[in-house]
């Protein structure tokens, strides 16, 4: 494990063993509700079985989970990219699906918010993929994560995305790799 910013430690994350852990700190950075838990409770243990998947997390020293982020090469067959597709394709940005690292879900407890922590994660689990660039949706508003990944290298390649049951509309943006260090 390395040492983080926030005097958090860096390192792979067992997500499928902590989810549950890892969705407590979800619902406190995000607004979850029990049974937005518990349905991605069953996302995530999916995901993790796909090809590629991996997760880091910010650990406190007592072992407590204070982040943590998961990703996998991104498919066009999973769910997302079929619902992102057509938004991308109509910006001439369909191109992006193929060939990207697919951030799933970067979350920090509020209490460790802007110290780093978001910004080590993501660019730790982008440091080792093997694809070129990476792709990641967002709540479509000017938030403190949209300036994180606009400084990391990530723009706008859709906006105003619906997704099912989602009650405010998403970005979708990509960088390439590596991501900008500052």
């Amino acid at each position: 494990m390395v040492p983080s910013p926030a005097g958090l430690e860096i390192g792979p994350l067992d997500l499928v063993a902590h989810v549950d852990e890892a969705l407590r700190v979800q619902a406190l950075a995000f607004g979850l509700s029990e049974e937005e838990i518990g349905i991605r409770r069953y996302i995530v243990q999916r995901h993790m079985a796909c090809r590629g998947a991996r997760a880091l997390g910010a650990f406190t020293e007592d072992g407590a989970l204070a982040g943590f982020v998961y990703g996998m090469p991104n498919d066009r067959t999973h769910w997302w990219s079929t619902i992102v597709e057509p938004y991308l394709r109509a910006g001439g940005h369909e191109h992006w699906l193929d060939e990207s690292f697919a951030i799933t879900e970067l979350h920090v407890h509020p209490g460790f918010q802007g110290h780093g922590v978001g910004r080590e994660l993501i660019t730790r689990i982008t440091d080792t993929a093997a694809e070129p660039r990476s792709i990641l949706s967002a709540i479509d508003t000017e938030s403190p994560a949209r300036v994180l990944y606009r400084s990391l290298g990530y723009t706008d390649l859709a906006r105003h995305v619906v997704f099912p049951s989602a009650a405010l509309p998403y970005a979708v943006m990509g960088a390439p790799l590596p991501l900008k260090r500052r």
